[in-house]
């Protein structure tokens, strides 16, 4: 019997621990901003009519896809003007519970790892095996909700059971199903220098010059592909950067320097408008987190 139809939520940050897994199922939903999480993502797509955006990478879904998104990428679903039911089961997992998993020896972040050089972010399964990841993301979601005995241990054993067989398919099904576009190539460069020199002084006047392409063109198609513009991305990928350093323990202070912001009131401005907290509120909320052991 399939997992219950939860009510969209449109935070991107985890309540529980461990993980959190919901499915969902939208008549009608308004564009999603291009965002990143703190935490790992399996998406599985059940319908609708769906492209979805992972940095430069976009991929027009099927039923049964699999999207696998690590914390430090930003993504973000697009809708086609033909709207459908847009059904789909999310599972977010904390890094800090799958980092004790991957106490056992076994490496269960490997699937997100996009330094991998046969990485992708999506898997397309046979029929069978779309079936039985749907039928064990439907056995985690009953589990998660049940108060039966060791409900929590099944789901756990349902989510190990899970993480082993996403990896096991990203390793033997290496094939990459993004849609492939002309300017995609040069999008995908601009991104790729961004995200090394993101510490330098960027703008789109020299990331046109850098890479020989007007400005206009670059801004519209960067926008196209991409879902924000060259400017927004830059401050994104700085932020995301930066919240990873203060999870770290790197003060605000050398935060802002490192990111690339010039100096501290641009970096607490922007780090304030993206997530309503300032920067030194945010690292008094991670060691309270850290000190009751995260929320339950």
């Amino acid at each position: 019997m399939p997992a219950k139809v939860q009510n969209f939520i449109s935070r991107q940050y985890m309540l529980r621990r461990n993980y959190e897994i919901y499915r969902y199922r939208d008549s009608y939903l308004n564009e999603v901003a291009l965002h990143h999480h703190d935490f790992y993502e399996i998406y599985l797509f059940l319908s609708g009519n769906v492209n979805y955006s992972i940095e430069s990478r976009n991929y027009h879904l099927m039923p049964g896809d699999i999207l696998l998104i690590s914390p430090l990428e930003l993504h973000q679903p697009m809708f086609t003007w033909e709207k459908q039911p847009y059904e789909r089961i999310v599972l977010w997992i904390d890094k800090a519970f799958i980092k004790d998993l991957n106490k056992t020896g076994h490496d269960l972040t490997r699937c997100f790892d996009t330094g991998h050089p046969y990485h992708t972010n999506m898997i397309r399964p046979d029929a069978a095996t779309r079936q039985h990841v749907t039928n064990l993301m439907e056995r985690l979601i009953t589990e998660t909700e049940s108060h039966e005995f060791a409900s929590d241990l099944a789901a756990a054993a349902y989510l190990i059971e899970l993480l082993i067989l996403v990896n096991r398919l990203a390793e033997r099904s290496p094939q990459h199903h993004e849609v492939k576009d002309k300017s995609g190539p040069v999008v995908s460069n601009v991104l790729a220098y961004i995200n090394e020199h993101y510490s330098e002084d960027l703008s789109l006047d020299l990331l046109a010059g850098k890479f020989f392409i007007s400005k206009y063109h670059l801004s519209h198609e960067f926008n196209r592909l991409v879902g924000t513009s060259v400017y927004r991305y830059i401050i994104q990928k700085r932020l995301v950067i930066a919240k990873q350093m203060l999870s770290d323990g790197t003060p605000p202070t050398d935060v802002y320097q490192h990111c690339g912001f010039g100096d501290y009131a641009n970096f607490y401005r922007a780090f304030k408008s993206e997530y309503h907290i300032s920067p030194k509120e945010f690292v008094t909320s991670l060691k309270i987190e850290r000190s009751t052991g995260g929320a339950n």
